[in-house]
């Protein structure tokens, strides 16, 4: 089976404080379902119609993996600390093998 990557991409923060809040569980909740942070920030460089916006990377097992991760009860409390903090989508892709 092969790894998945779920990817966040933040549009717009409104609320910083509530970033933070929801940072502070949603690592916990990601990694306790076997998340990987494989990057989080700025990016380096951006290139064709890329725009300069926070973006998280993290590796799982499996889409199914990341999926439950991502509609467990602990990531739940954290999307609750977050509310309208923040603008993002959240893409998760299978990986090629």
């Amino acid at each position: 089976m092969p790894k998945a990557y779920w990817v966040s991409i933040y549009k717009k923060i409104n609320d910083e404080a509530k970033v933070a809040a929801y940072a502070k569980l949603a690592g916990p909740a990601l990694t306790g379902a076997g998340g990987k942070f494989l990057a989080r920030g700025m990016p380096a460089q951006i290139y064709e119609q890329g725009i300069q916006q926070r973006t998280v990377l993290l590796e799982f097992e499996s889409v199914e993996a990341a999926k439950a991760a991502h509609d467990s009860p602990a990531y739940a409390e954290a999307l609750r600390a977050l509310g309208d903090g923040c603008d993002r989508e959240i893409r998760i892709i299978e990986a090629v093998e």
